[in-house]
């Protein structure tokens, strides 16, 4: 007869290995670095592989897991198998935890759970996303991309519906505009509930926040966690002599072999050179750079296997850059035309 052991956290956890930062003009503080769980944890992959790597992080002291209504495959899976992985071994540490879900993609059949922000679509979304999980309540909800066809006042009120109801502690947005964010928060605030954090994509290759969100973001006192910063894993080693069978970019999807342009793959090999002479991976740079701002909260990641969480979890061993690194980064990075998400954070009008 066997049996399994019960989890036992590690009891260091909490020190010092991760540092944590404010969210905004919160009173959260998040791990710098937080796991989400867009790929390799749904239903089509190997659960006990994706239970490892959650019980991995929450030893090196990630305590923020970010999830989404349709993280697959098939949709919800991710949901499911997280609150699996929360019952048999974290449900004692639920307190310890920020858990966050949104809405705003395609999930199910017919007009009401298609690409949307209504009211009807997010409500229904944070209920069943609660169900999958085991949950009462989710610390963040977000808006997940921005819906033109529906008034910000309805989705806005939707979010302040679920803060109100206590099913999302703190509410969010993604992918938003500038101009969409200060209206957001404008909003928001006439429900007496703050926009506590944004999530939008941002990499050395995908800038496009430093031009005006990140100040928008300052003055409201929102939050910013970086989502991609590894561009979909663009900016780590395995690109860096052609493109692996196992690769992200072989299987199609949403990372396309046409972001490994030339120029986006010679600029990686040299940001590779400059990462060795510091002393890291090319991964654990680009994490840490998108950190060198202290405007941005967290940096959200993804991974496959616990080695490669590992790698990119040592990120924090080495956050600081001097000037002259800095500099050589500058004349490497900048947009690589990978930014999948522009058509909803260029949108600046809704409704």
């Amino acid at each position: 007869m066997s049996f399994e052991m019960p989890y036992q956290p590690a009891a260091d956890r909490y020190d010092g290995g991760m540092p944590y930062r404010r969210c905004g003009r919160s009173g959260i503080d998040l791990p710098a670095i937080s796991l989400g769980l867009w790929q390799n944890f749904g239903g089509a992959d190997v659960f006990e592989t994706g239970r490892a790597m959650i019980r991995r992080a929450f030893d090196r002291g990630v305590t923020h897991f970010d999830l989404a209504n349709n993280y697959g495959p098939p949709y919800g899976s991710a949901e499911e198998n997280f609150g699996r992985i929360l019952k048999a071994d974290l449900h004692a540490h639920r307190d310890e935890l920020i858990i966050s879900s949104k809405a705003g993609w395609d999930m199910w059949p017919g007009p009401y759970g298609g690409i949307g922000g209504s009211r009807k679509y997010l409500l229904a979304s944070c209920d069943q996303s609660l169900r999958r999980m085991g949950l009462d309540y989710v610390d963040i909800f977000y808006s997940h991309r921005v819906d033109p066809s529906t008034p910000l006042e309805e989705t806005m009120g939707a979010l302040a519906t679920l803060h109100r109801q206590g099913k999302a502690l703190y509410v969010g947005i993604s992918s938003y505009s500038p101009e969409l964010t200060r209206k957001a928060a404008a909003i928001l605030a006439e429900h007496k509930v703050p926009l506590f954090i944004h999530q939008p994509s941002y990499s050395l290759l995908n800038r496009w926040i430093e031009a005006e969100l990140m100040n928008t973001l300052a003055d409201l006192g929102t939050g910013c966690i970086a989502f991609s910063p590894l561009a979909q894993g663009l900016l780590s080693s395995k690109y860096l002599n052609g493109v692996p069978a196992d690769a992200r970019a072989a299987k199609g999807g949403s990372l396309a072999r046409t972001q490994l342009s030339d120029d986006n793959l010679a600029r990686i090999r040299a940001l590779n050179d400059i990462a060795a002479a510091r002393g890291q991976s090319l991964a654990q740079m680009a994490i840490a750079w998108v950190l060198r701002d202290p405007r941005v909260t967290s940096a959200l990641i993804g991974a496959r296997t616990v080695e490669q969480l590992d790698d990119s979890l040592d990120a924090a061993k080495r956050l600081a850059f001097s000037a002259d690194e800095l500099a050589a980064i500058d004349a490497q990075a900048g947009e690589g035309d990978i930014n999948l998400w522009k058509g909803s954070s260029d949108i600046t009008t809704v409704g």
